[in-house]
């Protein structure tokens, strides 16, 4: 066998890289909202109540036309290893808590459809926020209010 530089090889053969695999929350989210923000006013259909379904049922909930359906249907987010359009898929690979990915994609929040352009501002806004310094900002706060609460109840 031997060796040859990869121009010479695509003189002689169909040679394109790979999918990029999406590593970390932050990614994953921003590519979801990437791909939504291609059809802003494009519908999509909403998951029915999903607080009214039992809990061991909630993670086979899923929709035609949904905003997880949508992401799965993308071969990056795929390739990095979202398994279905489920809500119990996108919570996992998406690393979504249950109030996150309520309101992200629940009709009693949203309506029965939602536009990509409202969904993937919530995505941004969910890849963006930093859990760690809002625990900061309470503890500061706690700490402020302290001398408050020597005097009141002191």
């Amino acid at each position: 066998m031997e060796h040859q530089p990869l121009r010479h090889l695509r003189d002689i053969a169909d040679v394109e890289p790979g999918p990029v695999l999406l590593e970390g929350r932050r990614a994953r989210l921003e590519r979801w909202a990437e791909i939504l923000e291609r059809e802003p006013a494009r519908l999509f259909t909403t998951l029915e109540e999903i607080e009214f379904v039992p809990r061991r049922m909630r993670a086979a909930i899923r929709a035609d036309n949904s905003p997880i359906a949508y992401a799965y249907a993308d071969p990056v987010l795929r390739a990095s290893g979202l398994s279905g359009d489920t809500f119990g898929d996108a919570r996992s690979f998406f690393e979504l808590g249950t109030g996150e990915a309520h309101h992200l994609l629940c009709s009693c929040v949203n309506g029965r459809s939602v536009t990509g352009f409202a969904t993937a501002r919530r995505l941004r806004r969910l890849a963006t926020r930093r859990p760690g310094l809002w625990l900061a900002y309470g503890c500061a706060a706690g700490l402020a209010g302290l001398p408050s609460l020597f005097y009141l109840f002191g």
